[in-house]
């Protein structure tokens, strides 16, 4: 079973930036997407992101294109989300994510974390 252990959520002023990590426990085929998904207060969750395994081909979703930035550590199942400019409308539990590329990307992982809250406020 694989599990996925999210860091990096937290309290965030409007226009703040943050960095999200999440890393796959040990013995986790490497050969895995790996992407991230929000839910925020009262709404569906959405997809954010992924990366497939080598970090070389990435998918953005449209809660993540422009201002977040999907990353991956070479050859390890580490995988960051580099959030800039972030408004009111980004708070919400934000989700690790991972499994086969084609069911990442169809919003169907395998793999999920238990989340990490990340509260955009002044």
């Amino acid at each position: 079973q694989v599990q996925l252990v999210e860091s990096g959520g937290g309290l965030v002023q409007p226009g703040g930036s943050l960095r999200l990590s999440c890393a796959a426990s040990e013995g986790t085929s490497t050969n895995i997407g790996m992407g991230w998904f929000r839910q925020a207060p009262g709404k569906e969750r959405e997809f954010i992101a992924a990366t497939n395994w080598s970090g070389g081909t990435t998918y953005y979703g449209d809660a993540g294109k422009g201002r977040f930035t999907i990353s991956r550590d070479n050859g390890k199942n580490v995988v960051h989300l580099q959030m800039n400019g972030l408004t009111l409308e980004d708070t919400a539990v934000y989700y690790c994510a991972a499994g086969g590329w084609v069911k990442l990307i169809r919003r169907s992982p395998d793999y999920w974390g238990k989340g990490t809250l990340v509260t955009v406020s002044s």
